[in-house]
């Protein structure tokens, strides 16, 4: 197999092969208006250009495809598979273990399905089993609270995902039509290369393994299948977690590929900053200011916690800097325990005395001496 048989997808939509998606959905945007059937009836080079391009738009959009597309394009298997190297070598020095191999065809069963050195086409399988692909993870965020931080609960969140297709039910196919047998791999999914005495089977590059190939793509998801929706979810927050923590919620992820399950969907969560309160690590902290006259005598103060106000009370003497442990009124960990608040009190020093107060305070720092 030589890099020729493999069709240049980046050629047919105009763009290179360093393309960002939205440079690759933006092009094929331009091209499905020019050429599309509706627009052009009955101009068959038309139509055939408008499957061509859809084709392209399909692989290069989806990041994993895209990735295969990749490799077989660059090391479309000419590479030789010899005792003790431990993997492929490809011409222009591409090198790759098992586990690569295997992280890049793992939407197409496992590596028995793709190797069968030293066979022949007679002892070769007709058709290879295909693995089901699991759906692409998405990762959101989400900024909370400060107090639902602290103490836990649930949170909904609005975001947008790729969900199954509302107008073809995820076939990619325009409603009334379906995926037809890829003619190239005949359904199967792969194809089987010969190289002298070695032998292996490989994801075919015409329906990049699904075995089918779509004729009239859908006018909403243009064949893929997924189109973004809005979704509100629903999450349990658990108490004390931290900025910058993630969720994974299981299974809400994008749509799967060929009947696997969907992948995950990991929440970012954001703390918002509290006017009254902070954190240091698992420690809820505030501060409290007091005037000079309570520092100086004692007395009690009201102090704002999560669980409402509490009388703090204020030693005779008390410095400015002082901290004050308020017992079970902190954060609340994931065992149900409460945490401890603790809370500096700052003291109040008076500004713009009268001339007759600063005389009376005057005599009272002297008679302190």
């Amino acid at each position: 197999m030589t890099p020729a048989e493999v069709k240049d997808l980046y050629k047919i939509l105009g763009v290179g092969e360093s393309a960002s998606k939205e440079e690759i959905k933006k092009a094929f945007r331009k091209l499905a208006v020019k050429y599309h059937p509706d627009k052009l009836k009955g101009n068959k080079r038309a139509e055939e250009r408008f499957k061509e391009i859809n084709e392209a738009y399909q692989i290069l959009s989806d990041d994993k495809k895209r990735q295969q597309y990749d490799f077989m394009r660059k090391n479309p298997f000419g590479a030789r598979f010899g005792p003790g190297s431990g993997g492929f070598g490809g011409e222009k020095g591409y090198r790759f273990s098992m586990d690569e191999l295997g992280d890049i065809f793992s939407g197409f069963g496992g590596l028995g399905d793709i190797f069968n050195l030293f066979g022949s086409k007679s002892k070769r399988r007709k058709s290879a089993s295909r693995k089901a692909a699991r759906g692409a993870d998405i990762k959101a965020s989400v900024e909370i609270p400060f107090e639902i931080a602290a103490n836990g609960g649930s949170y909904t969140v609005q975001i947008s995902k790729k969900d199954v297709c509302s107008q073809c039910g995820g076939t990619g196919a325009q409603p009334g039509t379906k995926p037809v047998s890829c003619p190239r791999c005949k359904g199967t999914g792969s194809i089987f290369v010969s190289q002298g005495s070695f032998g292996f089977s490989r994801p075919c590059p015409e329906c990049m393994g699904t075995g089918t190939k779509i004729s009239n793509p859908c006018s909403v998801c243009y064949g893929t299948g997924k189109e973004m929706q809005p979704k509100s979810i629903t999450i349990k927050i658990p108490p004390g977690i931290k900025d910058g923590q993630k969720i994974r919620l299981a299974n809400q992820g994008e749509p799967p590929l060929n009947g696997g399950r969907r992948g995950d969907l990991y929440i970012v969560v954001h703390v918002m900053k509290h006017p009254n309160f902070k954190r240091e690590g698992d420690i809820l902290c505030s501060e409290k200011e007091i005037d000079l006259a309570t520092a100086v005598e004692g007395g009690k103060v009201s102090v704002d916690t999560l669980r409402g106000k509490v009388n703090l009370k204020i030693p005779p003497g008390t410095q400015s800097g002082t901290r004050f442990k308020l017992k079970g009124c902190g954060l609340k960990s994931k065992t149900g325990s409460m945490g401890d608040h603790y809370v500096t009190v700052k003291v109040r020093i008076p500004k713009n005395l009268s001339s007759k107060q600063k005389k009376l305070f005057k005599q009272f720092v002297s008679s302190l001496k």
